[in-house]
């Protein structure tokens, strides 16, 4: 069985140092001059959720084994190829009971049965990023790091509670994990110090400088020339965030006067996910969490996707493609777009060095959706991709194509396994997903 980063053999790396100030702490990515204690790079895990499936025929890549080729919708991955373990088969088969969309969203990390209910009493699983953060969430500033596109609307669609839909992460059976939608929250979320967040200064980066300084002149000028560029580049964030706010509230002011997004101003919707990236980057990056998940959107999202080239309608209506050639390749276009997000993080940690090699070689990231066709609401063969190999645990590189029907939670138990968590059994599976790991 492969062993997980913390049983391999390699170079240490040495925990993160801080830059702190009233009410503000930074954490500095790996700088190979900082002493103090080390360890092995930490396994992360992330998660990233599309709504609404996918077309499968662009979708389904040919080939098996190492021999697959990229389908229309996975070329983004391109490079990545060799660092990606496409996976088809794969079945959650709770989630076959209700509705098309809300329940294959909500149990699509616990394959849990899902509790019809219109109320409060909603009941699911705990998810497996949970379990992940329960078990090593102490070792970080944060447990974990859930962030979402789309607020959540508390209705009743179909007799169960929307709030289902705009979930994929539960701390308990009964309680989903509170998301952060707006950039500058999860901002505050991971460099503010709590209370102290209010009588901050508006830059992080101001309140640390001092801290800053007084690093600098210990450490070598290469790593001190890292330090001073990761700033900037924190930097740089913090106004684009900042920025990002400003447009929204005009936004919102604009439509309570009647004004159309996308039609009568820009749709901030492409920077929105772009933000949200990075700041799972930066999480990852600086050892500031270990668990991160994203939804792009909630179950049942029409999402205007007019900013794309080729696109001119909303995501679920086109998801409903009735097998119309022009919704279909409108429809595909779409699910690509979300694979390019895929791509940019993958890339944006293999650009950041970590021991002998890079953040992504010690991340696992899943990628995909709790149905397949948007149009049919099937929840078997889902469409799922997992890019990194976790610290050596994962046999990536390969399109692995298991029975029909297989229990996607045979994937949870590896994924629990790769990050350090002793686990047989998961959800609706018993052991692990057979040819995912590493001889």
């Amino acid at each position: 069985m492969a062993k997980p980063a913390s049983q391999q053999t390699g170079r240490p790396v040495a925990r993160r140092t801080f830059l702190r100030g009233a009410g503000a702490a930074v954490a500095l990515p790996w700088i190979p001059s900082i002493a103090g204690e080390s360890s092995l790079p930490p396994v992360r895990l992330g998660f990233l959720f599309m709504p609404n499936g996918v077309l499968p025929s662009a979708w389904q890549v040919s080939g098996e084994g190492r021999t697959f080729e990229l389908s229309p919708t996975l070329t983004p991955l391109g490079d990545l190829r060799k660092r990606s373990l496409v996976l088809s088969g794969l079945c959650n088969k709770n989630s076959r009971a209700g509705e098309g969309h809300y329940v294959k969203t909500t149990a699509l990390l616990s394959g849990a049965p899902v509790h019809k209910t219109g109320g409060r009493d909603l009941r699911v699983g705990t998810s497996v990023d949970q379990v992940a953060a329960q078990a090593k969430g102490h070792e970080t500033p944060l447990p974990s790091l859930e962030l979402s596109l789309e607020p959540v609307r508390n209705k009743v669609d179909m007799g169960y509670s929307t709030v289902y839909g705009a979930h994929i992460s539960w701390r308990t059976p009964e309680q989903p994990a509170s998301r952060e939608i707006h950039p500058r929250l999860a901002w505050d979320r991971m460099f503010r110090a709590g209370r102290l967040a209010k009588s901050c200064p508006p830059s992080v980066l101001d309140v640390i400088r001092g801290d800053a300084r007084r690093l600098t002149r210990s450490i070598s000028a290469e790593d001190r020339g890292k330090v001073d560029e990761y700033l900037v580049g924190l930097r740089t964030l913090e106004r684009r965030i900042a920025r990002f706010g400003e447009r929204q509230l005009r936004g919102a002011e604009a439509v309570a006067k009647g004004a159309r997004p996308g039609a009568d101003f820009p749709d901030d919707y492409p920077e929105h996910a772009r933000l949200m990236l990075e700041l799972i980057a930066q999480a990852f990056v600086t050892d500031s969490t270990r668990v991160a998940s994203l939804m792009f959107g909630n179950a049942v999202s029409s999402r205007d996707f007019t900013f794309l080239d080729g696109v001119d309608g909303g995501y679920h209506p086109l998801s409903h493609h009735e097998n119309d050639e022009e919704k279909q390749a409108q429809y595909a276009l779409i699910n690509r777009w979300h694979v390019e997000q895929l791509s940019w993080l993958a890339r944006r940690l293999a650009a950041s060095p970590e021991g002998d090699g890079s953040v992504l070689d010690s991340t696992a990231l899943l990628f995909g959706s709790g149905l397949r066709d948007g149009d049919r609401h099937d929840p078997s063969d889902l469409p799922l991709v997992l890019v990194g190999d976790g610290g050596g645990y994962f046999e990536v590189g390969q399109h692995l194509r298991s029975e029909a029907n297989t229990p996607l939670c045979h994937l949870y138990v590896d994924m629990l396994r790769a990050f350090g968590v002793a686990s047989d059994a998961f959800g609706d599976a018993e052991g692990p997903l057979p040819g995912a790991a590493r001889g």
